[in-house]
């Protein structure tokens, strides 16, 4: 009872907007030519920030499923060279990305045959359960730096 509990939170608080915007709502309705642009007191653009949550957020799945993982090199792996997408496919794509390994994520949290205590066979000590926690915590933490973003460009609420 306690461990369905624990999976249906874990699953929930990858996509929850209880307390905060979600990632959904951070990515809608950004103007293409808004995509590309780092204003000033900005460190990234919308689309760095979106790429690094689409591949931080895969390199943690592939490290909790596959076997054969071989860690990214920090940082060069984890941001994008260019500030803008190359086309708009590229955006929508990356968007479609991160939602499909968010959805996978929300499966291993609700796989009741996943040990969420369990070290990772690959890893160095870490546990399924604290790859969910951080993937959802370093997911909030950039979604908000994607809404200020936005506020600075002008672009928030979406419309």
């Amino acid at each position: 009872m306690h461990e369905e509990a624990l999976r249906s939170q874990l699953a929930r608080m990858l996509v929850w907007g209880d307390a905060h915007a979600t990632f959904e709502n951070a990515v809608d309705g950004l103007a293409p030519d808004n995509r590309g642009v780092v204003p000033p007191g900005a460190v990234h653009s919308a689309w760095q920030l979106l790429e690094h949550l689409r591949l931080t957020q895969r390199d943690i799945l592939e490290f909790c499923r596959n076997p054969a993982y071989r860690e990214p090199h920090w940082p060069d792996d984890y941001w994008p060279d260019a500030a803008a997408p190359p086309d708009d496919g590229a955006w929508a794509e990356s968007i479609a990305s991160f939602l499909s390994d968010r959805d996978a994520l929300m499966r291993l949290a609700e796989d009741p045959a996943v040990d969420l205590f369990a070290t990772i066979p690959h890893g160095t000590g870490q546990t399924y359960l604290r790859e969910l926690l951080l993937v959802a915590d370093h997911n909030a933490y950039h979604i908000g730096a994607l809404i200020l973003l936005r506020r600075l460009l002008g672009a928030w609420p979406p419309s």
